[in-house]
């Protein structure tokens, strides 16, 4: 997926007259990009919309206008894009409670990166995650992830073949399987690649 470039943002003067439009864009696309798997584990599928959402946001936030600066975000936030014949999602693990109740939870997730996959057909494909989420002693509630599809967008995009996420943890066992809207939106991502 191509890059973001500043050629492609707002200025923060701009942003403010179209944000809400474009907040709503975004809303609607992220229904088709975020998927639950069990009661606390939600994937956001990244693309340039999803991208560039969050690069706005955090520019408008801190109030970023140096080229310099943008540019650094820019570059952050492209990290999360997927390549060539790949998808790319944040994975949220969202608990609630009091502090020392989230951690021992988190504790229990540690290995999650050996236990998430995409599975297509009854074939697995095996997420990869950001290293430094996972110090053996806890897991980070935010994860960045992807997955490798070895050419299989055609198989993403036919409702006739299986799809699901599956987590597969010692601690946290389900499965979701992928709505048609949800495919048809990933499968144009593998597509497309713009």
């Amino acid at each position: 997926m191509q890059p973001l470039t500043t050629q492609d943002l707002w200025p923060l003067t701009v942003y403010e007259g179209v944000r809400d439009q474009f907040r709503r864009e975004v809303i609607a696309a992220k229904q088709h990009r975020r998927v639950h798997v069990g009661p606390v584990m939600t994937l956001i599928f990244e693309n340039r919309l999803t991208v560039k959402f969050q690069v706005q946001e955090i520019l408008r936030a801190e109030r970023v206008t140096k080229p310099e600066a943008v540019a650094e975000e820019l570059e952050g936030f492209n990290a999360m894009l997927p390549a060539a014949d790949e998808l790319s999602a944040t994975l949220m693990i969202e608990l609630i409670g009091v502090e020392a109740e989230v951690a021992a939870e988190l504790r229990k997730l540690t290995g999650l990166s050996q236990h998430l996959f995409l599975e297509l057909g009854g074939t697995r494909r095996a997420a990869s995650f950001d290293e430094g989420r996972d110090d053996g002693r806890r897991v980070s509630a935010v994860q960045y992830v992807r997955f490798p599809m070895g050419g299989a967008a055609r198989l993403l995009a036919d409702v006739s073949v299986p799809a699901h996420l599956v987590i597969d943890h010692p601690h946290y066992q389900h499965r979701t399987a992928l709505a048609e809207g949800v495919r048809r939106s990933l499968a144009g991502d593998l597509d497309d690649r713009v």
